[in-house]
């Protein structure tokens, strides 16, 4: 049993006894949903995180909640278009990257900014806090949360070594978010937004020579088996990307209060916060994979490290600079969020 199912098990056992009065006077209704994303089931997520997700639904509902998982886009489209899915119904939830629409949801951004964010699961916390202050009634009012996370620290993958800013020169580099896109490029690199999905195919035709992923879904994508280099920023993190694991509204609103309850015990902070520790204790294996095919790893010093952060900071200075056109504070919600981390990583 994984950390991520234990955990699941534990919230809903604690939700069970004040649905226990109310499930004997349900009227059995049967729900049937169906889940879009845009990995492959054996990728660590899906695996980890969303399959024993529905698993956990399915037994707490005695079965009358039903998730029909459609990985890999088998619904169709692309992953952009998944929350539009969501929205629309195409799907009833669905699981993607906030970022792969562009500016869409810009307080998110703020746990995407360079050197952010060391502890995933502390991140996610905080992610989700600041969700519910800032998000649920605004960008995210078109649809029904029911997790938000960031992954473990975000890496550099390429063909030839990377060891200083300086080296991104000439550089085109596959990156996940606008964030990240920005800093690269203010690096010199050519950075190209695209969908994880789309960067082995991308790396293998030598559309882009390098990638910043997390390590923990190398693996699904086989670049360790394309690249051979691999950075690492110590105890720092170059980056993090956010997630939202969504569900159409009247899809939510449909179903009987029982049933509404069992998705809300097993949704929220302590789930957006499990996924977030899943996703970097995933990291290990796939390092480890890489490691075995005799790979370079290099880990920077904090010396490194630090020419990273002054070469990231005029990134952060825009950011901060264009949500301020929006009304936003961007160097309050900096302070916040990372008080937040601080806070749950105690």
């Amino acid at each position: 049993m994984t950390l991520f199912r234990r955990n699941l098990l534990k919230l809903t056992a604690a939700a069970a006894i004040s649905l226990g009065a109310s499930a004997t006077m349900s009227t059995a209704q049967e729900v049937t949903l169906r889940l879009h994303q845009f990995l492959p089931p054996q990728a660590n997520v899906p695996k980890n995180i969303i399959i024993p997700w529905i698993e956990q639904i399915e037994e707490a509902s005695d079965g009358r909640i039903k998730i029909d998982h459609f990985p890999a886009m088998q619904l169709g489209g692309t992953p952009p278009e998944l929350i539009n899915q969501a929205i629309d119904g195409v799907a009833d939830i669905i699981w993607t990257v906030s970022g792969y629409t562009p500016g869409r949801f810009p307080h998110t951004e703020v746990f995407e900014l360079p050197f952010m964010m060391t502890d995933a699961e502390a991140a996610s916390r905080a992610y989700w806090e600041m969700s519910q202050k800032y998000m649920v009634e605004g960008e995210f009012s078109d649809f029904h949360l029911l997790g938000a996370w960031v992954h473990g620290p975000g890496i550099i993958h390429s063909s030839d070594p990377i060891m200083a800013p300086e080296d991104l020169n000439g550089v085109t580099l596959r990156a996940p978010t606008r964030v990240t896109n920005m800093m690269l490029t203010g690096m010199g690199a050519s950075a190209i937004g695209m969908p994880v999905p789309a960067v082995p195919e991308a790396l293998s035709k030598g559309v882009i020579d390098a990638t910043v992923i997390p390590w923990e879904v190398t693996g699904a994508l086989k670049v360790p088996e394309l690249v051979t280099n691999h950075l690492e920023f110590g105890d720092a993190s170059l980056y993090t990307a956010t997630f939202l694991f969504a569900m159409n509204k009247d899809a939510y609103d449909a179903m009987p209060d029982d049933l509404k309850a069992i998705l809300d015990a097993n949704s929220g902070a302590d789930f957006s916060a499990a996924a977030g520790k899943q996703m970097q204790l995933d990291d290990g294996p796939s390092r480890d994979a890489a490691l075995d095919l005799g790979n370079n790893v290099t880990t920077l010093s904090p010396e490194q490290v630090d020419a990273w952060r002054a070469a990231a900071q005029p990134t952060i200075d825009q950011w901060i600079a264009e949500v301020a056109d929006q009304g936003m504070d961007g160097a309050a919600l900096i302070d916040e969020a990372k008080a937040l981390m601080e806070q749950y990583s105690n």
